[in-house]
């Protein structure tokens, strides 16, 4: 579904990312894994159009995006959960969900489908709240809704568990083993923490400066070679 190869990026001098590739693919969880700082939220922003590469290839489906804008990447199907949420505060949880299906044309996009709200029912409550004043979990699961509203072919999420509690970690993992289990999405999941990856993962990656330095299947990812590199 998304194959990368040879990817590069530069932040002046900086060499940030150095040749990466991956490979996520349809009904399957590939997790990125690392510490903080090496490369991980810059290489999604690279996918997803925000910040430019110098080199390599980006296909969805077999074709090139690697010159389209982040709008044109999500009118595709590319959906994208940044790091922080950045759902917005001044909105209510209703307004959020509806710019979710800004790709959409007519009235499409004024249709909340009730399957948002079976993944996450806690959202039907909170219709009417200002998504600023709900928690740092309900936001969490208001930005995953919020993307998922896309119908998205691919879905990428930064670091959702970050600041994250508990019971609310575990809803976000049942939703990324349904969405996996429905077949029809492929999920680009970053993560510093290894076991909710390791418990979702099909299959990883590990970054360290700007390189992939180990990669492989769910069974392969309690090695020691791959631990020297995470905060585990």
């Amino acid at each position: 579904m998304l194959q990368v190869t040879g990817l590069n990026q530069y932040y002046g001098a900086a060499h940030t990312l150095r040749g990466v590739s991956l490979d996520v693919q349809k009904g399957k969880v590939l997790t990125l894994l690392g510490r903080n700082g090496v490369g991980k939220t810059t290489l999604l922003k690279c996918l997803m159009g925000v910040l430019p590469t110098a080199g390599g290839e980006i296909l969805l489906e077999g074709r090139n995006i690697n010159k389209l804008k982040p709008y044109q990447r999500a009118a595709l199907g590319i959906a994208y959960v940044p790091q922080g949420r950045e759902i917005f505060a001044r909105l209510t949880v209703e307004e959020n969900l509806l710019m979710g299906m800004a790709v959409k044309s007519g009235r499409q996009a004024s249709i909340i489908k009730g399957e948002v709200y079976e993944l996450f029912p806690v959202l039907k409550e909170m219709l009417h709240r200002r998504g600023g004043d709900l928690s740092g979990g309900q936001q969490q699961q208001l930005a995953i809704a919020r993307a998922l509203l896309a119908e998205p072919k691919l879905i990428i999420l930064d670091e959702p568990t970050e600041g994250i509690q508990p019971s609310i970690i575990k809803d976000i993992g049942r939703v990324i083993r349904l969405l996996r289990e429905r077949g029809d999405i492929g999920i680009l999941l970053c993560e510093q923490y290894f076991g909710f990856a390791r418990d979702l993962a099909d299959t990883f990656i590990v970054m360290s400066r700007g390189e992939v330095v180990a990669a492989g299947t769910q069974d392969q990812m309690d090695g020691a070679h791959i631990k020297r590199h995470l905060a585990v």
